[in-house]
C-alpha cells in the first residue's frame, strides 16, 4: 500500500509539473491578451518585453537605459517565479534602429555577463508601445542545468552560440561568414549555404546533427533570391520531416548580412515527430509542427486557405483563417488553444495591433500564452488590398510553441 501510494504521488508531481503556471508581477501592466510568462515544467517562456517602466509608465531617454530597462523587466518576471537572470537559456533581440546593434549587444553582456544565454539579434520595422527594444526569452527553472556549447574556433562571446538545457539545443543566430577565416561568400546561395554550416558546427559541438533541429528561424532581408535560398535550405533536411519554420524578413541583420538562423534542437532523435495535417502536402522546407518531447513547435501560419490562397483583404478574416491553420496543427498533436505556452506574432503594419488583439484573445482564457509582437518591415501600404482572392498579400503570420500535459 505504502509503495502504491508513492507511485501515485509521484504521478501528481509529476503531472503537477506539466500544468502551466502564470508568471504575473505585480507592477507588470501587458498591453495585450497575453502572459509575462509562463512556466511548464522546467521550462520558462517570457513574452516579449520593452522599455516602459512600470512604476512610470515611460521610457528611459537613452538607449542603454532602455536596454537596461528591458532586462529589469524580464528580471522582475524571472523573480516572481523565484529564478533571476542566469536562468535565462534563449532569447530574440528586436531593435526598430540597428546602428544600435553594438550598444545593446555591449549592454547585454553587461547585464548578462554570468552564464548568459543563446541569442539572436534582428532589426525590425516597430514594436508595440513606443519602445526601441524588445527582448523575449526561453529560461530553465534550473540554471545549473545549463550547458554552453562552443564549436571550435569560435572564441569567447558575450553569447552562447549553443545553450543545452536538459534535450533541447538552443542555436545562437548563425551568419554567413565562414568562422575560420571570415570571409562571406559572393552568391546568396552560397552565404545560405554557409550559414546553414555554421548551424551544423554548433549541432557537432553538441553531438548532434541537422536531423536533430526541431525549428528554425531563418531571418533575411529582402526579397530578392528566396527562390535560391529555399533550395539550398532544403538539401540540408529530409523531404517531409523537415523542422518547422518561421521565415521572417526583417530590416537588418548584424555584420550587414543578408541571412541568419537560428533555432531549436532536440538531443533524442527518438522523441522527434513531425506533424502533419491531412490538408497539408509534405513540404520540403518546413513540417507544420514538430514535436521535441512533449514541446510542440509549430511553423509561422498566415491566412492562407490550403491550396486557395489568402481570400481576404482585412487581417480580422486574416486572424481567423490563420488561427484555424494553427488549429489544424495542433488537432493533430492531440492539443488545443490551452496547451500553448508562447506565440510569435508578425504584423504588416504594427498600427493594426489593436485589431489583432481584439481577435486574438477570443481564443485564449485569462491565462494566455506569452507573445512578442513585432511589426518585421516596411507596411506595404496601399498594397495591402491589391492582388485580389487568392493573391491577397500576408498581413500577419503567427508561430507558436505549445506543450503536452501528461
Amino acid at each position: 500500500m505504502r509503495k502504491l501510494t508513492f507511485i501515485f504521488l509521484a504521478a501528481v508531481l509529476v503531472c503537477a509539473a506539466a500544468n502551466p503556471k502564470v508568471l504575473f508581477p505585480k507592477q507588470a501592466k501587458p498591453i495585450g491578451p497575453y502572459s509575462p510568462g509562463i512556466q511548464v515544467g522546467d521550462r520558462v517562456y517570457l513574452a516579449g518585453q520593452g522599455s516602459n517602466d512600470p512604476n512610470t509608465g515611460k521610457h528611459p531617454e537613452s538607449f542603454p537605459a532602455q536596454v537596461r530597462q528591458t532586462i529589469e523587466n524580464i528580471r522582475a518576471i524571472l523573480q516572481s517565479g523565484g529564478m533571476d537572470l542566469r536562468n535565462l537559456a534563449y532569447c530574440q533581440v528586436y531593435l526598430d534602429d540597428f546602428q544600435n546593434y553594438e550598444t545593446a549587444r555591449q549592454v547585454l553582456g553587461e547585464q548578462l555577463k554570468e552564464d548568459p544565454p543563446a541569442a539572436a539579434f534582428l532589426g525590425v520595422a516597430a514594436m508595440p508601445g513606443g519602445t526601441h527594444v524588445e527582448i523575449s526569452c526561453i529560461a530553465t527553472t534550473n540554471a545549473s542545468s545549463k550547458k554552453a556549447v562552443r564549436p571550435d574556433g569560435s572564441g569567447r562571446q558575450p553569447f552562447a552560440p549553443g545553450m543545452l538545457v536538459g534535450d533541447a539545443l538552443y542555436i545562437s543566430g548563425q551568419g554567413p561568414d565562414d568562422p575560420a577565416t571570415g570571409h562571406r561568400p559572393a552568391e546568396f546561395g552560397a552565404q545560405v549555404r554557409q550559414a546553414l554550416e555554421n548551424i551544423g558546427g554548433v549541432l557537432k559541438a553538441a553531438g548532434l546533427g541537422y536531423p536533430n533541429m526541431i525549428f528554425v528561424n531563418p531571418y533575411l532581408v529582402g526579397q530578392e533570391g528566396t527562390d535560391v535560398f529555399n533550395k539550398e535550405y532544403a538539401t540540408f533536411f529530409e523531404f517531409g520531416n523537415t523542422p518547422g519554420r518561421a521565415t521572417i524578413f526583417v530590416t537588418k541583420l548584424p555584420k550587414e548580412a543578408r541571412i541568419n538562423f537560428t533555432g531549436v534542437a532536440l538531443r533524442d532523435l527518438s522523441r522527434r515527430r513531425a506533424i502533419r495535417p491531412s490538408n497539408m502536402a509534405p513540404s520540403p522546407t518546413a513540417s507544420p509542427c514538430v514535436f521535441g518531447g512533449d514541446t510542440l513547435y509549430c511553423s509561422a501560419k498566415s491566412g492562407f486557405v490550403p491550396s486557395d490562397g489568402i481570400q481576404v483583404p482585412d487581417l480580422e478574416g486574416q486572424l481567423k483563417q490563420t488561427m484555424r491553420n494553427l488549429l489544424d496543427g495542433l488537432e493533430e498533436a492531440g492539443l488545443g488553444w490551452a496547451d500553448i505556452v508562447s506565440t510569435n506574432v508578425y504584423l504588416d503594419d504594427i498600427a493594426d495591433f489593436a485589431k489583432m488583439n481584439a481577435g486574438y484573445r477570443t481564443y485564449f482564457s485569462d491565462a494566455p500564452p506569452a507573445r512578442a509582437t513585432v511589426q518585421q518591415v516596411v507596411s506595404l501600404g496601399e498594397r495591402r488590398t491589391a492582388g485580389g482572392p487568392g493573391k491577397y498579400p500576408t498581413l500577419e503570420q503567427i508561430s507558436l510553441i505549445a506543450v503536452r500535459r501528461r
